[in-house]
């Protein structure tokens, strides 16, 4: 395995493993390759330092060297996911963003606050938070109707 340091034509920066070089350079010019923080395809190696112990103290720094773009990263590459994939995640990123905007974030309290609406302790309202799955169960096996809210695609790095 190689880890190499990569970055994408928006400045992001970040690393990633690959069985070889070749490896590399296959997934590349597939499109295989993108950037984990904004999808783009436009992804090269950055310049790295080697893990080495340096001897050479007194001597400057050279100057950072322009990224290569990979071969063929200008042409269409081929697609990671099919077209009713990104439509499908489009929606659950959109149920994501109406949950967070319309309901109370209650964070780890999520069970006993659903336990309180539901059996009229506490006022009526959406709510969202973070439950273990035994608390969930639990709420299910009550009658008290939860569903889990799809990940926040920063949430998948």
């Amino acid at each position: 395995m190689i880890r190499f340091t990569l970055a994408c034509d928006s400045g992001h920066r970040f690393e990633s493993w690959f069985p070889s070089n070749a490896a590399y350079d296959e997934q590349a010019a597939r499109g295989l390759v993108t950037c984990p923080f904004c999808d783009s395809l436009k992804v090269a190696k950055a310049p790295m330092a080697p893990a080495v112990a340096r001897t050479d103290r007194g001597r400057a720094e050279a100057p950072a060297a322009q990224l290569p773009v990979p071969a063929g990263a200008d042409q269409a590459p081929t697609p990671m996911i099919a077209e009713p994939e990104r439509q499908l995640r489009a929606l659950l990123r959109a149920v994501r963003e109406h949950v967070v905007a319309s309901a109370e974030h209650v964070g780890d309290r999520f069970a006993d606050e659903a336990r309180a609406i539901h059996y009229g302790d506490a006022e009526g309202r959406p709510i969202y938070g973070e439950a273990s799955a035994q608390e969930a169960r639990a709420l299910v096996e009550e009658g008290i109707e939860v569903m889990p809210l799809p990940p926040a695609p920063d949430d998948r790095h």
